[in-house]
């Protein structure tokens, strides 16, 4: 064997060692960003935390509908103490005014 097809098959050897490797982090939810640096974990989208999310939006939207709801007893309260302070300033009105 001469010195180029030691070299030929180190290179083969090395190329078939990254492939093998990169097939390993895969299956394992390896990646790598663009410095290098390994992060665990898969991307893939777990379906139960999925339905959670959907469920929590859905919760959220009852939860803004009750809040800005007309008919909620916050805002019959507020709307009450309203007219009541407005029915007091007119009756204040004409009588504070004496020329």
């Amino acid at each position: 064997m001469n010195f180029w097809t030691a070299i030929f098959l180190i290179a083969v050897v090395c190329a078939v060692a990254e492939v093998f490797k990169a097939r390993y982090r895969s299956e394992k939810g390896i990646t790598r960003d663009f410095m290098g640096n390994e992060t665990f974990g898969s991307p893939q989208v777990d379906e139960a935390a999925q339905r959670e999310l959907e469920d929590l939006r859905e919760r959220i939207k009852v939860l803004e509908r009750i809040a800005t709801d007309d008919n909620s007893l916050d805002t019959t309260e507020t709307k009450r103490i309203a007219a009541e302070i407005e029915a007091l300033r007119d009756k204040q009105a004409p009588t504070g005014s004496k020329e």
